[in-house]
């Protein structure tokens, strides 16, 4: 059993976490059981910090939780007021910027920009909508590429490269404009080099990437954040 006593630590919201040589601050938190919220991470790929949903203050100053050394002796605060209140407003934005219409989607209870959505207390848009022309790519045969969902955190990006060497995706555009590339001659995703087999076609948080065919395998009521705790 590890001596926990003789480790380096730092705080967490006020509780001790042991931490271990190259962890950064999301990797060790996880670890101990403290939930950080995030969209672009994933413990499979490199970290991007694309999203900023994982924003805490180190001794004051805001970083990335997901890129960000752990180091002994930091102060970490997650869960304060102004953090809570600034995530509630990435959210928002991120819900404005796209389609989403968590009823009637397939992701609905397995989504990760709901779920963070409820545990923020999100009720309203406070934005107004942008309603982008975003069409659907139904090209690729078992995969469907729901671009109206994509919040671009670029986690299919670096599944695509890192897990599966292909290099499928990549992100272009500028501002508002933003948007997944696919690497194909066409642009669409059925003549791309992508298998359903591939990390980077199951990787999605949200519904953006999502197999055909498998639709409601798993029952409204019976997925991971259906009944999940909403705060965070």
């Amino acid at each position: 059993m590890t001596d926990v006593t003789s480790q380096p630590l730092f705080q967490f919201d006020g509780q001790p976490v042991p931490l271990q040589p190259g962890d950064t601050i999301q990797q060790a938190a996880q670890r101990a059981g403290h939930d950080v919220p995030h969209l672009c991470w994933h413990p499979e790929v490199s970290a991007s910090a694309s999203c900023r949903v994982c924003t805490v203050h180190v001794d004051g100053r805001p970083v990335a939780a997901c890129t960000t050394a752990a180091a002994a002796g930091q102060r970490v605060d997650c869960h304060t007021a102004e953090l809570r209140a600034q995530r509630l407003r990435l959210l928002q934005m991120l819900f404005v910027e796209g389609n989403h219409f968590c009823p009637g989607c397939e992701k609905s209870g397995h989504c990760l920009l709901q779920h963070q959505a409820e545990r923020a207390g999100m009720t309203d848009l406070h934005f107004e909508t942008l309603n982008p022309e975003r069409p659907v790519d139904a090209s690729h045969l078992d995969v469907l590429f729901e671009p109206n969902r994509c919040i671009l955190c670029q986690l299919c990006v670096r599944a695509s490269d890192e897990l599966d060497g292909k290099q499928v995706f990549a992100i272009g555009g500028h501002g508002i404009g933003t948007h997944l590339l696919i690497n194909s001659d066409s642009g669409r995703l059925g003549d791309s080099a992508l298998s359903v087999d591939d990390r980077a076609a199951h990787i999605c948080p949200v519904g953006a990437l999502l197999p055909k065919r498998v639709g409601f395998a798993v029952p409204i009521g019976q997925r991971p954040f259906d009944d999940a705790e909403t705060r965070g």
